[in-house]
């Protein structure tokens, strides 16, 4: 819906209004449900006719001419009378077509529409959050390989520890992200469609219908999945399909948002040291107070947005756990809103993810600068064995070292001097043999070990494959609404 439509006396979810794209909003829109619902009728009359039952063309044709013709209004109006949304739409479908009328739904029951439905858009869901992650891997795989062999001080604790490089930071990053685009391969790939199982899940209604022709009701229960584009089907179920899905589903889900909080929250930290920047707008405004600032806006909104699918993955796991033998209705409520939010949310997250990604900007200089504050220290057992190689003392060497070091964390905290560590060194006597090779035992390079290399080695190995399957999709423009 265009902005300047919204009724602004309603509540609007932001998910739909601000963050989501057209496309997933459609996917789970009642119009895709309903449409859908009608396909699934029409899928059960074909099947059922194939298989023998006394269903006409006729009928058949006219189920299909009226597919798209839908009175939502009418259907609204009945479901307020008689409490049952299915039957309603039953109802409505029955008006246009009266001759097919008395074969609508025949055999099925209400989960035979709405949970093949709901696993319908979500294999739609899962493949359009693929094709976004894919795009997103690639862009990270080309930040990473630009920034291989860049320096940059790497933290254990949150504390400095040695040196990774940029672009082995970011291809952490990136191996989470492709650990999420297989968990969602896997889902897609292997979704089963629940078929046509009846009321408690015996398929007693359709073996009625078939006059106990038990190999008639399994065909059945196979043609109508292939019509729908479903290769397998659940093997056994009560009424319903096992909820245990729903929360696999989104726990998948969730493992994405916690792959992009742990990217955010590395991107904000480095933001605030300087090094690194999310996108900024020309004409953005940082802070209403502080005209100067360039606040993470976006990651701190992929922040937020994370927490939320995380914490929604709880609630399929809760309906799952709280179903009462067959089935019981108290999943409906919460499934309404917990599966459509979960993924609008993950599509949310993925368009910052792909804004973010397009746009970092990297400040080489303060990451250098950086460097440079913490290398001595880390250079400190390099030069010590190059002392003790030339002939000196170790204990000696090390207690010259320890010295010297404890006088320049002094100096730099206590006045915020430079580190002259290697300075210090370089002028001590006791490493008067190795003076004139401390420069090149502290080059920042000597500490990044294999780092340059395992980021190609991985985009080689791994992302290449990616880029050839999903070719078609990557390059995605990510623009924001907000």
């Amino acid at each position: 819906m265009p902005t300047d439509a919204l009724d602004r006396t309603r509540y609007v979810n932001p998910l739909v209004d601000r963050y989501a794209d057209e496309a997933m909003s459609r996917n789970f829109s009642d119009e895709r449900k309903f449409r859908t619902w009608r396909q699934l009728w029409i899928a059960l009359a074909e099947a059922e006719k194939e298989l023998g039952l006394d269903i006409t063309d006729a009928q058949i044709a006219e189920l299909k001419a009226h597919a798209e013709d839908i009175d939502y209004e009418l259907a609204r109006k009945k479901e307020k009378e008689i409490r049952h949304d299915v039957m309603s739409h039953i109802y409505a479908y029955g008006v246009v077509c009266p001759l097919a009328r008395p074969i609508i739904h025949l055999g099925a029951t209400s989960a035979t529409i709405t949970d093949n439905t709901d696993l319908i858009q979500m294999r739609d869901g899962l493949e359009h959050l693929r094709r976004k992650l894919a795009a997103l891997i690639d862009r990270l795989a080309a930040f990473a390989q630009r920034y291989r062999d860049l320096p940059c001080l790497a933290f254990t604790h949150l504390q400095p520890a040695q040196l990774t490089t940029l672009g082995k930071r970011a291809l952490l990053w990136l191996q989470d992200f492709v650990l999420d685009l297989e968990e969602l391969e896997y889902r897609s790939n292997t979704l089963p469609f629940l078929g046509v199982k009846g009321t408690t899940g015996t398929q007693a209604s359709f073996l009625q219908l078939f006059q106990g022709d038990h190999e008639k009701v399994e065909k059945l229960d196979r043609l109508v999945a292939r019509r729908m584009g479903f290769s397998q089907t659940f093997r056994v179920s009560g009424q319903t399909y096992p909820r245990k899905v729903d929360y696999a589903i989104l726990a998948s889900l969730a493992g994405l948002a916690a792959s992009a909080h742990k990217m955010a929250n590395d991107v904000r930290l480095l933001q605030s040291r300087g090094e690194l920047e999310e996108p900024f707008d020309e004409t953005q405004v940082g802070s209403s107070a502080m005209a100067y600032k360039r606040n993470p806006v976006r990651c701190e909104r992929l922040s937020a947005l994370a927490r939320h699918l995380m914490a929604n993955s709880l609630n399929p796991a809760i309906t799952a756990a709280s179903q009462f033998f067959e089935r019981t209705l108290d999943d409906s409520a919460n499934r309404r809103l917990s599966i459509p939010e979960g993924f609008l949310a993950a599509d949310a997250i993925l368009n910052l993810l792909l804004n973010v990604a397009s746009g970092l900007v990297v400040y080489p200089k303060i990451v250098q600068r950086t460097v440079r504050e913490q290398l001595p220290f880390m250079a400190t057992e390099a030069i010590l064995m190059a002392g003790v190689q030339a002939g000196g003392d170790r204990q000696l060497l090390h207690e010259v070292i320890r010295r010297h070091s404890m006088e320049v964390i002094q100096a730099i905290r206590e006045e915020g001097r430079a580190n002259d560590l290697l300075e210090r060194l370089a002028g001590d006597p006791a490493f008067a043999r190795v003076r004139d090779r401390i420069s090149s035992l502290s080059a920042p390079e000597q500490f990044i070990g294999r780092s340059p290399q395992q980021v190609d080695s991985y985009i080689k190995d791994v992302v290449t494959h990616i880029r050839t399957r999903y070719a078609q999709h990557l390059g995605q423009a990510s623009e924001l609404q907000v």
